[in-house]
């Protein structure tokens, strides 16, 4: 048993906890014992898309009637937490893509692209990627560069995404188009199918999260049907910050579980090295640094908590969400210097799981919105 485990809020129901058990066992058996190899070969099987499928992950949150299962918040939080005990943000991340490129097609698409896209993504059987971040920015998404324009029955698409999850590996993608005037009120999202011609990819090679696959998109001339217009045209603004809130929850949750990752494995090595003939645990200032890390991590998770009742219950702190958001990426950098700091040299070789997240701290701290970003729309939230 872990030395840190994370305790259930109370109001956590039996479904709750079945399901966070069934993950717990998927985690164990079906990623712990492969997820070295899967980072060092920088990729894994397409069929763990099917095994993660079949035990319900793929449909958390999403309509029945596509095959998914309706739930509400705490299980994609606890599918996040569950996930981030292998320690490898990067199988999370590409395993997961459909997490923010299906959200638009559920929420906006209508039925016809529903009964054609979801079903098969959440099966395991299509790969989701969202395609929003270009070479020339990220965070300012209401001054994205890439074109649709329309000629008859289909929009020409011509620019280029960056950074995109699942992007090489992908079948369809939801891409954020200007379709209009300048600014948040000329853009629309798209459905791009992975075999469109004018239609091109590249991968990209990354500091960490080594298993997902990310690539830059190329559009060139690229005709999309009108029909793969998700919603109304030039409002594609509001569905992608639809995305945002649920987005920086996840990643919040998963980030105070990969802090907890790093204690656990860092507070069993202390208690097994051996030092001047004691185990490393017997020094004050290693026992110091374990409990600074349980004491950041227990202190996030109780925010986590806190903020994600007030959602679940139809509130929409904004303020809140992003200074969690910031607070979870910086607890888990805490926790993983002060993991590998602990280790030594073991710590920087290649195979324990806190050198791994180590060096996935900074993609947490960017993706989602920057830490930078996240103060600054807090301090507007707050009328600072």
């Amino acid at each position: 048993m872990d030395l840190l485990e994370r305790t259930p809020p109370h109001f956590y129901t039996e479904e709750h906890f079945a399901f966070r058990d069934s993950l717990r066992r998927f985690v164990d058996t079906e990623i712990e014992p492969f997820v070295e190899g899967w980072d060092e070969a920088e990729t894994f099987p397409r069929e763990l898309y099917k095994k993660a499928a079949d035990i319900g992950l793929l449909g958390v949150g999403f309509p029945e009637e596509y095959g998914g299962t309706e739930a509400d918040i705490y299980y994609g939080l606890i599918g996040a937490e569950e996930m981030a005990r292998c320690g490898a943000g990067g199988l999370v991340a590409s395993l997961l893509s459909h997490t923010i490129g299906a959200p638009p097609i559920r929420n906006v698409g209508n039925k016809a692209q529903k009964e054609k896209y979801l079903p098969k993504i959440l099966s395991g059987e299509l790969i989701s990627a969202l395609a929003i971040t270009e070479p020339s920015g990220g965070s300012d998404v209401a001054n994205l560069k890439t074109t649709a324009i329309r000629d008859g029955d289909h929009f020409v698409v011509n620019g280029s995404k960056t950074f995109i999850t699942s992007g090489m590996r992908a079948d369809v993608y939801t891409v954020a188009v200007r379709t209009g005037e300048p600014g948040m009120g000329g853009v629309s999202l798209l459905l791009i199918d992975r075999d469109t011609p004018g239609f091109d990819r590249t991968p990209l090679k990354k500091m960490g999260w080594w298993a997902s696959d990310t690539a830059t998109l190329y559009f060139d001339d690229c005709r999309v049907p009108a029909e793969n217009l998700l919603g109304t045209e030039n409002m594609g603004f509001p569905a992608i910050m639809l995305n945002f809130n649920s987005e920086r929850l996840w990643l919040a949750a998963g980030c105070v579980s990969f802090a907890r990752t790093c204690f656990n494995e860092v507070a069993a090595y202390a208690k097994e090295r051996m030092v001047f003939g004691k185990p490393l645990s017997e020094k004050q200032v290693i026992r110091h640094k374990l409990v600074q890390m349980a004491q950041s991590i227990n202190a996030t998770q109780a925010y986590l908590d806190q903020i994600s009742y007030l959602v679940q219950n139809g509130e929409q702190p904004i303020a809140d969400i992003c200074m969690l958001k910031n607070q979870a990426t910086e607890t888990m950098e805490f926790c993983a210097r002060e993991g590998v700091q602990i280790m030594g040299g073991a710590g920087f070789m290649r195979g324990p799981k806190v050198e791994r997240i180590y060096r996935e701290v900074r993609v947490n701290a960017i993706g989602g919105g920057a830490e930078e970003i996240m103060r600054d729309l807090a301090s507007r939230q707050l009328g600072i």
